[in-house]
């Protein structure tokens, strides 16, 4: 079947490596070998969900920075 290369990662990409990619694509930091790793082994819907969760939380903080300073004047 298919033979394993020796320093070849078997399988898709791990949470960590999702969260790290949607948080580097997020701020247009993404390397073009993360970008392609990305590619060739992630699941779509793990980067969809990914960056749906991270545009939301980037929202909520953005959200109560503003009633934080709305607050404070």
């Amino acid at each position: 079947m298919g033979e394993q290369k020796v320093g070849e990662k078997k399988g898709g990409t791990g949470f960590w490596s999702v969260v790290q990619s949607v948080l580097a694509a997020g701020i247009g930091v993404q390397s073009k070998a993360n970008k392609e790793r990305d590619f060739q082994q992630g699941k779509p819907l793990h980067f969809i969900i990914g960056g749906i969760v991270g545009t939301l939380l980037f929202v909520l903080a953005v959200a109560m920075f503003v009633r934080f300073l709305i607050a404070t004047n």
